[in-house]
């Protein structure tokens, strides 16, 4: 397990990363969520030892991480790092071998890999040639040589195509359900949805939000929307509902409880016909908008 604690890093007077605590269990994968200048690759660097926290520590199954144990951890960073005039197979190979691989295991490994994302044709070519698409399936199959023992990934769904995602989506169940623990992040939030057990929202360098999308959801404000035969400005008036919408014969309302919501409910019907009357479950962009407010 990963685990993150309190996580701080200054950049003179400005402070990128503020207290930031999660941990990354064992077998699970963790979205890690937020704006641009979030802080979310400066956590990343700290847990891979590229920066040094001003404060705090990352732990590796319960100790500090040691630099051995970096090593068997699969990152992909923000700034991609394979060379653009070397041939795709030729540097996935010496990239195994930093890990450890003998050069017959990495180059069948990488050739594996290559073929299964659709590059087996273009083992012998320049990264520069291939679409940035294809270039960022290189960069993830370089993050998983070397049987990591943890992944952390800056982004690793951007510029793919649909085909694409769905691969890289399982080959990162694959490696969960072996026990490695993954950390990615994303801008593409319905895939944060479908994909992680958890995530971490960071705002402004602080963790405003974590848990799973149910946990959140479950969080979030409790919203009815109201749906009459007549109208609903009268709803204006019910102690404990603030009202958050309202346009004719639809009211967008937010009870204090579900019981003034229960009572809400016996009001319209005895005013007329009620067509609606259902609870807004929100969205994951929803609350984004509403923690990072």
């Amino acid at each position: 397990m990963l685990e993150l604690s309190g996580l701080t890093r200054r950049y003179g007077d400005h402070l990128a990363v503020d207290d930031v605590s999660f941990t990354v269990p064992t077998g699970a994968m963790v979205g890690f969520v937020g704006g641009n200048g979030a802080g979310k690759t400066t956590t990343m660097r700290m847990v891979m030892g590229v920066l040094a926290p001003t404060a705090g520590e990352v732990r590796w199954q319960g100790r500090p991480v040691t630099a051995a144990e970096r090593r068997r951890f699969g990152y992909m960073p923000e700034e991609r790092g394979l060379y653009p005039k070397q041939p795709v197979l030729a540097q996935l190979t010496y990239l195994g071998q930093l890990h450890g691989m003998s050069a017959l295991d990495a180059r069948a490994r990488s050739t594996e890999l290559l073929e299964r994302f659709g590059l087996g044709g273009r083992v012998k070519d320049k990264l520069e040639t291939l679409s940035l698409g294809n270039q960022q399936r290189a960069q993830i199959i370089a993050s998983v040589l070397g049987d990591p023992a943890l992944l952390i990934l800056d982004e690793p769904f951007s510029g793919l195509d649909p085909s694409a995602v769905d691969q890289m989506s399982a080959l990162l169940r694959e490696h969960t359900a072996r026990g490695v623990p993954v950390l990615f992040s994303s801008h593409q939030l319905d895939l944060v949805d479908r994909l992680c057990d958890a995530l971490v929202v960071l705002h402004q360098g602080r963790v405003v939000a974590s848990g799973t999308s149910e946990q959140l959801r479950a969080s979030a404000p409790l919203r009815y929307r109201l749906t009459t035969t007549g109208d609903t400005g009268w709803v204006r008036g019910v102690p404990g509902i603030e009202v958050v919408d309202l346009d004719g014969p639809t009211a967008l309302v937010q009870p204090a409880d579900e019981q003034v919501a229960e009572r809400l409910l016996v009001d319209a019907v005895a005013r007329g016909g009620v067509r609606e009357f259902s609870r807004i479950v929100p969205s994951l962009s929803e609350i984004y908008r509403e923690v990072a407010a």
